[in-house]
C-alpha cells in the first residue's frame, strides 16, 4: 500500500533533519494547488551538504517506504528538487532560497508542525 502524502513530507523531513539541514518548513497545498499535495523546504550550507540531504531523502524514503524519486537540479545548481508524486521536497543553498521563496510565494499554504532537530 502506498503511503499517503502527509507521511511521504513528514518522512521526508525527518531524513533532512537527520543530514543537518536547517530550516525545515512543510506546506500543505492539498486545498491551494493541483499540483502537488505538499512541498518540504530545507537548507543546506553547501553543495557537497545538498548532496548529502538529497542522497539521505532519497535512500530513506526507498527504505522506509518503498518509494523511488524523479530528481531535478544538481547541487551545483544550489537547488534540488525530488519529486514524490505530489510530494515536493526542495533543498536550497540560502541563497536560492531567499531568490525563489516560495513560503511567501504559497504563504497561503498551511504549515505541518515540524520539529527541526535531528533524531537521536
Amino acid at each position: 500500500m502506498t503511503p499517503d502524502s502527509e507521511t511521504i513530507a513528514l518522512a521526508a523531513a525527518r531524513a533532512a533533519s537527520d543530514k543537518k539541514a536547517e530550516n525545515i518548513r512543510i506546506l500543505d497545498l492539498r486545498k491551494v494547488s493541483s499540483f502537488a499535495d505538499f512541498f518540504v523546504i530545507c537548507t543546506g550550507t553547501s553543495d557537497p551538504h545538498l548532496k548529502a540531504i538529497g542522497s539521505e531523502v532519497r535512500e530513506r524514503l526507498r527504505d522506509e517506504l518503498g518509494l523511488t524519486a524523479h530528481a531535478d537540479g544538481a547541487p551545483a545548481s544550489q537547488w534540488i528538487v525530488l519529486d514524490y508524486n505530489g510530494v515536493l521536497i526542495h533543498v536550497f543553498q540560502p541563497d536560492k532560497r531567499e531568490f525563489y521563496d516560495l513560503e511567501s510565494l504559497w504563504r497561503d499554504a498551511p504549515e505541518v508542525p515540524f520539529e527541526d532537530a535531528p533524531a537521536g
